[in-house]
């Protein structure tokens, strides 16, 4: 087979649907392969519905039967508010491992700045706050899953 023959070859497979293509004769054996790269899909960021926490609880009757201490609980009040994983994924507190992560419990936030990262299928999803709000509280665990609907930040709406 001469090189013109395996030039047309070349440019009829770039052209179709083909991933693979083989040729075998007495004297010949030629195979083609395309190399198919998946692109990084850029994604919009995930909106999120904040749902009211209305628990309120008290440090009497926590201690444990076993030891007789108090158990830390969060004191909740009717002003704050539970920020919910919008999908199945992993929690990431940081853009890149080692740099500093996005919010830290006490620090004040604008509408439309990025909490987390919730990694989905290999996807970044950027989760960003959807009013001003001061982080009471980071549920999520860095580099842990996370469910739908589970709650990733305690904040207090401003």
């Amino acid at each position: 087979m001469d090189l013109k023959t395996i030039k047309e070859l070349i440019k009829l497979i770039d052209k179709s649907n083909l991933t693979e293509f083989e040729y075998e004769n007495e004297n010949e054996r030629i195979y083609l392969s395309k190399n198919i790269e998946v692109a990084n899909v850029a994604t919009q960021p995930q909106v999120i519905t904040p749902t009211p926490v209305n628990v309120v609880t008290s440090q009497e009757g926590n201690k444990t039967p076993e030891t007789g201490e108090t158990k830390q609980e969060e004191m909740v009040g009717d002003n704050l508010v539970e920020i919910k994983s919008p999908i199945v994924g992993t929690f990431y507190e940081a853009p890149a491992p080692g740099a500093e992560p996005f919010v830290k419990e006490g620090d004040t936030v604008k509408k439309g700045q990025t909490l987390c990262i919730i990694e989905a299928m290999k996807i970044m999803n950027e989760i960003e706050a959807e009013f001003d709000c001061k982080i009471i509280k980071k549920v999520g665990q860095n580099a842990k899953p996370v469910e739908y609907g589970e709650t990733i930040f305690i904040v207090e709406p401003l």
